[in-house]
């Protein structure tokens, strides 16, 4: 028997992968879903008008309108198991929707806890998605569902609660590196830096406000830790590693922009360590960010093998030998 030396497996899936499309939904399917989302725009359109105009006016949730892009596209990445796995209602979900549409306006005349609005809005989409079609759906959207909390933001009271402990950690660290510049003392108050140059205060002190607390780069940067977990094949320990890691580097990366800004402040023209410059500074700290991410995740990829896992090239082998 002739030698097939192109894998008919392989060629086979690429080819199901290019002809699945959403379009095989179904004009019903597409219906239904525009009346849901009607009416699910109906009971939370308040709760979503303000969340969107949290993004417009604060520029720490500015990332809040790329997330939902994101999880619309975590959704087709699995476009293939979603379209082909046997979806049945769940009349769990059918219970929790109706307890999520019920709890929304209690919360808002009874509980008044306003961060619980946009959380059992998430919960009631999830909810619907369960009812519509079962666990099975569930296992391929329960990620870009969830993920959307990372668009909602944080109640005042729990921001301030974050942001102050990283205000006064950048504050310390970069007292303290600026304190090794010969003829410069500074001082720590909480966040105020008092600065002393040469003999001479200077006027105004340094303080790190919200602004510098680092928390649009920490929300933005815990959002991408869980995305590229989610789409890189590694294993679990290398995922939990990348996620937990988020943090630490936001951080770092937070004092490095404290610490840099003081010395702009301090050895050179304190009105580039404001306002728009301020700004564009703050904006460099993001691809160093990444740099430092993507620089461990390669690291990781590149010192630990997994065994037990045959490259393409043995697979491709052994379907040719099976085939002869």
């Amino acid at each position: 028997m002739a030698e097939n030396t192109t894998p008919p497996t392989t060629v086979g899936q690429k080819n199901d992968d290019q002809c699945i499309s959403w379009q095989e939904i179904g004009v019903h399917s597409y219906v239904k879903m525009a009346i849901i989302a009607t009416l699910f725009w109906f009971i939370f359109h308040v709760e979503i008008d303000s969340i969107v105009k949290r993004w417009v006016t604060d520029p720490s949730w500015s990332h809040g309108f790329l997330i939902p892009f994101f999880s619309l596209y975590f959704i087709n990445q699995h476009k293939k198991e979603i379209l082909t796995i046997e979806t049945k209602p769940n009349y769990l979900g059918l219970v929790l929707l109706v307890a999520g549409v019920l709890f929304y306006p209690l919360n808002v005349v009874h509980f008044q806890y306003g961060y619980l609005k946009p959380i059992g809005m998430i919960a009631t989409l999830g909810a619907i998605v369960l009812f519509w079609g079962g666990w099975k759906l569930i296992r391929y959207t329960w990620l870009p569902i969830g993920f959307l909390i990372f668009a909602v933001p944080l109640p005042q009271r729990y921001y301030v609660t974050i942001t102050m402990p990283m205000r006064i950690l950048a504050a310390k660290v970069s007292t303290l590196l600026l304190n090794m510049v010969n003829d410069l003392n500074a001082t720590v108050s909480g966040v105020i830096i008092d600065v002393v140059y040469k003999g001479q205060k200077m006027e105004p002190p340094l303080n790190v406000a919200e602004a510098c607390s680092g928390m649009r780069l920490l929300m933005a940067f815990l959002a991408l830790g869980v995305a590229m977990a989610y789409l890189h094949y590694r294993p679990v320990w290398q995922r939990i590693v990348l996620l937990s890691v988020t943090v630490p580097i936001a951080v770092f990366c937070n004092i490095v922009r404290v610490t840099v800004t003081g010395f702009i402040f301090v050895l050179g023209d304190p009105k580039y360590a404001q306002g728009i410059y301020h700004d564009i500074l703050g904006m460099f700290m993001l691809p160093l960010a990444f740099g430092l991410y993507g620089a461990l995740a390669w690291f990781m990829a590149s010192l630990f093998i997994e065994e037990g896992q045959p490259n393409e090239e043995k697979q491709n082998v052994i379907i040719r030998k099976r085939r002869t």
